[in-house]
């Protein structure tokens, strides 16, 4: 999807980034084993999932300022079925697209 975005022109660039709960640092490599998904880790010092109130599997969009402004859970809405890929595209893009 990141690949689509980009190549879409948006307003904005849209940037999809994973990060990691702060404690399961374990799983890194095998989340991250032949992906070019940046991957972040949270840490106690920062504890972003905490802050955001995120659920396992959340994709959180953010604003220009690092706000969140919408969330799209992939356990509910599974990417392999096409409309589910397609609304999480036009969160992306609408969040991209500055409106009237």
């Amino acid at each position: 999807m990141q690949d689509e975005l980009t190549s879409l022109g948006l307003p904005v660039d849209v940037d999809i980034v994973g990060v990691n709960e702060s404690g399961l640092e374990a799983g890194n490599p095998s989340i991250t084993a032949g992906r070019d998904l940046p991957w972040l880790q949270d840490t106690l010092a920062t504890l972003v999932w905490k802050s955001w109130n995120v659920t396992f599997r959340d994709v959180i969009l953010l604003d220009e300022e690092n706000f969140p402004i919408a969330v799209y859970n992939l356990t509910d809405h599974d990417l392999s079925d096409p409309e589910k890929y397609q609304a999480l595209k036009k969160l992306f893009t609408d969040a991209a697209t500055p409106g009237p």
